[in-house]
């Protein structure tokens, strides 16, 4: 039997406002709300009801038989629970038939694995808390944010007890291998891998409209024969991408509602393929061997690394930054100002630093494409500018403690 595990990541980011030098220690107004607001509205329109709806739709007219899974950035859900409530249900609707697994993950997307680990672990611990409170199940799959994952990070996940982790099926990693077999990490000792199938991932996300591809038009037909045509052997073909792939980065006028409506029915007509969540390959499927991820391997670009985040100046220096206040925001919020702890975490999402990204060459359009802002150094100084403004919030609080605690108490009255 073929496992095919359909997984979709769901991420919004806290956009900042245009922010300058002359803001700082103004206001404290870092984020864009009404761009927010109307990013994600368009997106639940476009996206997230439509295809929840369909899911739904697949789910019963296949009787359970199609399944598939989510993970929903702490970002995104706090977005739809402000600006657009009705996409937030439509996600518990689909968690309510029991055939829909919702995966944990950092809760604001961030890059928390390789700044301080202590943050990593109360971030995926509040999502994953969030996640059961809003869908029903504690999840057990973790996804690392941009599906990072190294043995480092597996070996973490197991000891917060998850089953099994995502990665990215990247050639450089797998060698010889398959990225259609289940792996155990080096260094694990229960937790299992299941990797990304990036060819045939994608020829849905990036492929489908391109028409220029040799396969272009693609049908629902012609993919499951690709499916089926797989080594007998291939045991798991994962299928991970964003959600945004259906109607927002592929327009509904680009047929691909219609592929995946029928996408289903015609990988079915095969009795070697069934659907699967990651909790349940975790769960059937044993490890055939174990994979060495020694550096942190991405699903991001053609180098599947953390180039895209990290891999000039100004991104190592923003990132370094943000880390370096971590210790005063934190004695900030334990004096009572919890909302810098928060607004820090919302600067802790990945995006910031992947907006100047300058890698423009053979991904260069796919970093436009994605940033608000009109070249990486704007993102950079608004990011820093912010940074600097609540850095200076921070301490304000510690020092003003600390004096408090300095004053010696004054004499009593006679």
């Amino acid at each position: 039997m073929t496992s095919l595990v359909f997984y979709f990541q769901v991420h919004q980011p806290y956009r900042l406002r245009r922010y300058t030098f002359f803001d700082i220690g103004a206001h404290d107004h870092y984020f864009d709300d009404a761009e927010n607001a109307r990013i994600v509205r368009r997106v639940a329109d476009k996206c997230y009801l439509p295809m929840n709806a369909l899911l739904l739709e697949l789910v019963q007219r296949h009787e359970g038989r199609f399944r598939c899974a989510f993970s929903v950035s702490g970002t995104a859900l706090s977005q739809m629970e402000e600006y657009a409530p009705a996409a937030l249900e439509s996600f518990q609707k689909l968690a309510r038939t029991g055939c829909v697994e919702f995966l944990a993950e950092t809760s604001h997307h961030s890059l928390s694995f390789l700044g301080d680990m202590e943050e990593f672990d109360a971030q995926v611990a509040n999502q994953a808390t969030r996640v059961e409170q809003l869908f029903g199940t504690r999840p057990t799959t973790f996804r690392n944010t941009e599906l990072v994952v190294s043995n480092d990070i597996a070996r973490r996940a197991e000891q917060l007890g998850f089953a099994a982790i995502l990665g990215e099926g990247a050639d450089h990693l797998l060698g010889w291998r398959s990225a259609h077999r289940v792996y155990r990490p080096e260094g694990c000792e229960r937790l299992k891998i299941l990797l990304r199938s990036y060819k045939l991932s994608d020829d849905i996300a990036f492929r489908f409209s391109n028409r220029g591809w040799s396969e272009w038009p693609l049908s629902a037909e012609r993919f499951a024969e690709w499916v089926h045509a797989l080594p007998p052997e291939d045991s798991l073909v994962g299928l991970f991408m964003d959600f945004e792939t259906f109607g927002e980065h592929q327009w509904r006028e680009t047929g691909i509602f219609k592929f995946m409506e029928h996408l289903p029915g015609a990988l079915l007509r095969s009795s070697r393929v069934r659907f699967e969540t990651p909790r349940e390959v975790a769960r059937y499927q044993d490890a055939v061997a174990r994979l060495d991820v020694p550096y942190p391997v991405s699903w991001a670009d053609a180098e599947r690394d953390l180039t895209a985040w990290l891999g000039n100046q100004m991104q190592r220096a923003a990132h370094a930054a943000l880390y370096s206040i971590l210790a005063d925001v934190r004695k900030a919020a334990d004096l009572g100002r919890a909302d810098l702890l928060e607004r820090w975490r919302k600067l802790s999402t990945s995006d910031h630093v992947y907006y100047m990204c300058t890698k423009f060459f053979a991904d260069g359009d796919v970093h436009k494409y994605f940033s608000p802002y009109a070249s990486p150094h704007d993102a950079f100084i608004t990011f820093m500018n912010v940074l600097d403004d609540l850095a200076r919030r921070a301490s304000g609080v510690v020092e003003q403690a600390e004096a408090a605690q300095a004053t010696p108490a004054a004499p009593p009255s006679a």
